[in-house]
């Protein structure tokens, strides 16, 4: 109960010393690895002007999680695709210049602005041996192999200007194709167990993969060209930073965008240090070559960054993350309980309510965890904490709701009639008879929940709410395995001692002479 109480003091004391500042922007991010880098190179910018602090909310998931925050205002700025604001949010046909977007954004609150430099398209591309032998260079060639096996992003699959549009312009006779991470896309190429994939036009990956980008004939996929959506009043609540901002109009072509995104992915380097390089001018512009790196130059990367599992495991967010991975699981673990046990209660007195409530703590458990999250940001109107803490409680309730009515059913009738036959109240039964006998149970329940909110909150990361999911998101994006381990690891070590320590509290529990008994 301390570990609970002192969880929540920590996290009360969070955010009232976030909420401490003055003027702040917060930049978000979609989890990928150009929008990492851009969203870094946003909020490095936007520090500059001093007016403000700056904060990256960082993979916050697909396009609709990302909008909602922003319209919630829990972030004020992305960067976002002309492409994408056109089709997937405002639902049009073509892309129109950017004063007709402002025009229909208006409406929102919104506004698009500082448009980068650079078109960052959709594409599909399968490997160049695997094209060269079937002669498809094309997106119509793809209608001639209906035994090509497909792997495309969940987003792209369900997006208005992805999949349903794509197979119907070039009369596709592919089924729905199978769902993949875009950050995971390449090494099912790799191993084979996929032949056609969509990527961005600016992929690091291309070429170290020799992969073929099909021709868009019919010109299906329009310009995506890379811009900032922001809150339409950032531009007058903050003159410094957005001036700022504006200079980095036209700043980023191609090229240096395309190279940008190797270093991240190919070299290892942190999303903060590849923004911060292309800000003091290292990257080239438009028009220039790429060279990737030879054996030399990576070993010389690896040594002047390291990237060893270890340092990654161990690195300086590994104190804040564990803070905020504990604060999100034994809060929302504390809301359950106060919530679970009563409900337990009820359900085991009244059999009327015993279906209802059974049944609903069921149903949470079948959503799944980012769809709830998703529904719960416009509901909450903000993204990290709070809904993370909701949706984590809702998660948790099942088994302390089923142990707790499991644990005073089983209580012989017998004993509690001879306890109101002593002229014992229901309340004193309860409190003196029932939960005594059943904190076992009841405890065994919260244990339960407590070790599923363990590896849950890990989806919280989706949502900025922090923990060691950042790391899991973080490595999904660059194909990380290190990375992906490094969050992993912790949370499973978090659950075995979450697990043993209430393992221990059961047994202190049983009485010394029923434990010597059992033994």
């Amino acid at each position: 109960m301390n570990l609970l109480c002192g969880s929540a003091a920590g996290m009360i004391v969070f955010v009232f010393a976030t909420s401490a500042y003055g003027a702040t922007v917060n930049v978000g991010s979609k989890r990928f690895t150009e929008s990492y880098i851009l969203a870094e190179i946003v909020k490095q910018t936007a520090e500059t002007a001093g007016e403000a602090e700056v904060t990256h909310r960082q993979g916050l998931g697909n396009t609709a999680i990302v909008l909602s925050a922003l319209k919630a205002g829990s972030i004020d700025i992305y960067p976002e695709y002309t492409g994408t604001i056109a089709r997937e949010i405002l639902k049009l046909d073509v892309v129109p210049p950017m004063a007709e977007l402002n025009a229909k954004l208006a409406a929102m609150g919104l506004a698009v602005s500082v448009p980068l430099g650079f078109n960052n398209t959709y594409a599909l591309a399968m490997p160049s041996a695997v094209a060269n032998a079937r002669r498809i260079i094309r997106l119509s060639d793809l209608k001639a192999h209906p035994q090509l096996r497909l792997g495309l992003s969940q987003e792209f699959i369900g997006r208005v200007d992805g999949w349903p549009g794509l197979k119907k312009i070039y009369a596709l006779p592919f089924a729905t194709p199978r769902g993949l991470d875009h950050g995971l896309a390449y090494e099912a190429i790799a191993q084979g167990e996929v032949d056609v994939i969509d990527i961005y036009s600016t992929d690091a990956k291309i070429g170290k993969y020799k992969m073929t980008v099909l021709i868009d004939d019919a010109q299906y996929f329009p310009r995506y060209d890379a811009v900032l959506l922001h809150k339409a009043d950032l531009q007058t609540r903050l003159p410094k930073t957005w001036a700022a901002l504006s200079g980095l109009e036209g700043s980023i072509g191609d090229v240096a965008m395309r190279q940008m995104n190797a270093a991240a992915e190919l070299e290892q380097q942190s999303f903060a240090s590849v923004a911060s390089e292309f800000l003091k001018g290292s990257p080239p512009r438009a028009g220039q070559t790429i060279v990737m790196p030879g054996p030399d130059e990576k070993a010389r990367a690896s040594a002047a960054v390291p990237s060893s599992f270890w340092t990654k495991l161990f690195g300086a967010d590994f104190a804040r993350l564990a803070m905020e991975h504990l604060a999100l699981v034994f809060l929302s673990l504390a809301a359950s309980v106060m919530v679970g046990v009563p409900l337990g209660i009820l359900a085991a007195r009244h059999r009327a309510a015993e279906a209802i409530i059974l049944g609903l703590t069921g149903v949470f458990q079948t959503i799944p965890s980012l769809a709830l999250l998703a529904i719960l940001i416009p509901i909450t109107g903000r993204i990290g904490i709070v809904p993370a803490f909701i949706a984590l409680a809702l998660y948790a309730l099942l088994p302390i709701v089923r142990n707790t009515h499991a644990g005073l059913t089983q209580i012989p009738r017998g004993m509690k009639q001879a306890a109101a036959s002593l002229g014992m109240t229901p309340p004193m039964i309860l409190r003196l008879i029932e939960l005594p006998l059943a904190r076992t149970t009841i405890l065994a329940g919260i244990k339960t929940s407590a070790v599923i909110n363990v590896g849950t909150a890990t989806i919280a990361a989706f949502i900025g709410a922090g923990g060691f999911g950042e790391r899991i998101v973080t490595g999904l994006a660059l194909n990380d395995n290190a990375t992906l381990l490094a969050g992993a690891i912790p949370v499973a070590v978090l659950a075995l001692l979450i697990e043993g320590a209430f393992s221990a509290a059961e047994r202190s529990l049983i009485p010394l002479a029923l434990r010597n008994h059992n033994r």
